[in-house]
């Protein structure tokens, strides 16, 4: 019986430790589509790729298992929203090559997040713009296909300044905005604030999905919303306004994620009635 019952414990151990390992190392690819009447018809079967908080990771040498995934995933632009270093352990090498690797798959944008705002980000920057990155902090970009647009609006990360200064930012951003707006944003928690600027679409990270999900329950934990917080993963609404959440591709202060693969955003969009 003792034996039996060490077999059991081993084999149990052993099976959580490659479901732990498993959910850490893993990648996984979810797809969302959105459909609005706003959208361009000529912008059907628009592909938006996600990148969030890679937090200097490497999946795979160089990334690799991450570039492979964005190959496949065919998208016209890929949109990064923040933290793709860590200033706990800053190693911009990492960033630098992933995003000369991205940019050669599709168009990358950018804007910061709150790990940027701790270094010295004009350095970071600079090797943003010699890699042709789109940095699209706190101003806009128009999208166009056969005559038609699709504006693309950036926000820089509130520690650059507060909260209140965002708002303001962000509204002089929309203020003469017609077309279909979307948002690369870092902070997910100011979903209210993107609806009423008139944002239709906004890409955040930031919650890295709770870190530790609950089956049925969802994140446990997220910077800036605490306990069980409202936004921590995938699609949200409020009235005409959508928020997708990335998980996220790295880790920060706690280097573990359970029930929390990590996660790149595939966004299809199509005009709807």
């Amino acid at each position: 019986v003792k034996r039996k019952k060490i077999l059991f414990l081993s084999t149990a151990g052993a099976i959580l430790a490659l479901w732990l390992a498993w959910g850490n190392y893993s990648l996984e690819v979810n797809e969302y589509t959105v459909s609005d009447s706003r959208i361009p018809e000529v912008f059907s079967g628009f592909r938006i790729a996600q990148v969030s908080d890679l937090h200097n990771a490497s999946l795979g040498r160089d990334n690799a298992r991450l570039l492979d995934a964005l190959r496949k995933a065919e998208p016209d632009i890929i949109v990064v929203t923040g933290d793709l270093v860590d200033s706990r352990r800053p190693d911009m090498k990492v960033a630098e090559a992933f995003v000369k690797a991205a940019g050669k798959i599709a168009p990358v944008y950018y804007v910061s997040g709150n790990h940027e705002a701790r270094l010295d980000y004009t350095a970071i920057r600079d090797i943003l713009l010699k890699a042709d990155v789109i940095v699209l902090d706190d101003e806009k970009t128009t999208l166009q296909r056969n005559g038609e647009a699709i504006m693309l609006v950036g926000l820089a990360d509130p520690r650059f300044s507060s909260e209140k200064t965002l708002e303001m930012t962000l509204r002089r951003l929309m203020e003469d905005v017609s077309e279909y707006a979307i948002l690369l944003s870092h902070r997910p928690e100011l979903f209210e604030m993107y609806k009423d600027a008139g944002v239709c679409l906004s890409f955040t990270g930031h919650a890295h999905g709770g870190q530790v999900r609950l089956p049925f329950v969802g994140g446990v934990l997220v910077p800036n919303q605490g306990f069980f917080p409202e936004y921590d993963s995938g699609m949200y609404k409020l009235g005409e306004s959508i928020m997708l959440v990335s998980r996220g591709l790295g880790d920060s202060i706690i280097p573990l994620r359970i029930n929390n693969r990590r996660s790149l955003l595939i966004v299809e969009l199509r005009p709807g009635e």
